[in-house]
């Protein structure tokens, strides 16, 4: 059995890189940026009024003037207007900032009569108070984002001052799930009492868009061989990506190691030394397609799926890794089998601010209404049984 580790390796070299295509800027959100992003202008472009008062020439506060009469007003998108020596011109938050001014005096600090405004009693301005100077965020031509960010609602934002209405982001691979067992049965349909609910599959696809991965479809095969071989051989077919789960262990009805095989799809690794999730399979179609046989649990199949299936994903789409984030052990655990646990936690803070992790039993890799709540699993090592509290471990979020 490979490790957590080498099953990453080999996963991750395995994958091919996804093109790019380009996209309008609203249908780049939650999609990895395949280019750079500059800054159009200065920003801010001009001199910018931070509060709504008036603007006033500094030179008039030294020489101990109180009352200025109202020039002109100048609002945000406004032009600017060049200010008269002792006049005020009242301006509003966004103004670009009147040509001789240097000084913003707050409405509240001033009184307004006759149209003249006088300053509040034993205020004292300062010279460029409340003054947003040109281009002190960034310049133009600042590179303010870079190829493989994957695209926030704050990116868009930033995307859109730089003037652009479309840009490259990673082309979304094609995904199928197929959820194997006879003994699935449909929400909405008749199931008897030796059957369950199929929840894996659509766990699956939805974990998947959380991750920003939409182009996916879910199908259910029986456990027959010329079934699956048909319905297999057929997304196979039509996919960059095929994810399966159940059929992989040692059952007699585990067809599907058999059946990828036959379908061409070479194996790169068969079981993991980890738990829950050990006997994960991974191969490669003729066409490069990466096939993921997910054990059939629903435990087994969330966490295998977050751990190999989104990270290889964000891989190949040039999305950065990010940095690995770690919790503490909120108490002590004990795990004896020598494999590598992924244990559920969820999430709480100490009195000073640390990252405890607390774990959530589950009773057997099945049961996956434990997860609810759950933030997501630690990385415990396999070469240790006892982990006591305040022992930091690599936290996966869900």
């Amino acid at each position: 059995m490979l490790t957590t580790a080498a099953a990453r390796r080999a996963i991750l070299g395995a994958m091919p890189a996804y093109g790019k295509e380009s996209v309008t800027v609203a249908a780049s959100n939650g999609k990895v940026l395949r280019q750079s992003v500059v800054a159009e202008r200065d920003q801010p472009p001009f001199d910018r009024v931070m509060m709504d008062g008036i603007a006033i020439s500094y030179a008039d506060v030294e020489n101990d003037t109180r009352e200025f009469p109202i020039q002109a007003t100048q609002a945000a998108g406004d032009k600017q207007t060049s200010i008269e020596a002792g006049k005020a011109i009242e301006v509003m938050t966004g103004a670009s900032l009147p040509i001789g001014a240097d000084c913003i005096v707050p409405v509240e600090r001033i009184s307004l009569c006759n149209n003249i405004a006088t300053l509040e009693a034993g205020y004292e301005a300062k010279q460029n108070q409340f003054i947003h100077p040109r281009g002190s965020d960034h310049m133009k031509g600042t590179e303010l984002l870079s190829s493989g960010k994957r695209v926030s609602s704050m990116d868009i934002a930033i995307i859109n001052s730089c003037g652009l209405t479309d840009v490259d982001v990673s082309k979304s691979p094609r995904i199928r799930v197929i959820s194997t067992g006879n003994e699935l049965v449909a929400a909405g349909e008749p199931v008897g009492p030796h059957q369950i609910r199929m929840s894996n599959g659509p766990a699956v696809i939805a974990m998947l868009q959380q991750h920003g991965y939409n182009d996916c479809e879910h199908d259910h095969a029986v456990d027959e061989l010329d079934l699956l071989r048909e319905k297999i051989g057929g997304h196979l077919d039509n996919s960059d990506v095929l994810v399966l789960s159940g059929g992989v262990s040692m059952g007699k009805a585990d067809y599907i190691p058999q059946v990828l095989g036959e379908l061409g799809v070479e194996v790169v690794f068969h079981k993991i030394s980890q738990r829950p999730g050990k006997p994960m399979w991974f191969g490669v179609g003729a066409k490069g397609q990466a096939v993921f046989a997910l054990p059939g649990n629903p435990v087994s199949t969330l966490v295998c799926c977050r751990q190999y299936v989104i990270p290889a994903l964000n891989a190949a789409s040039g999305e950065r890794e990010q940095p690995p984030e770690f919790a503490s052990l909120a108490q002590a655990f004990t795990f004896k089998p020598q494999l590598t646990c992924f244990l559920p936690v969820r999430l709480i803070s100490s009195v000073g601010g640390q990252l405890l992790a607390m774990p959530v039993h589950t009773n057997t890799s099945g049961d996956f209404a434990s997860l609810t709540g759950t933030d997501g699993y630690i990385e415990l090592p396999l070469e240790e049984a006892n982990f006591p509290a305040g022992t930091a471990a690599q936290l996966h979020r869900w």
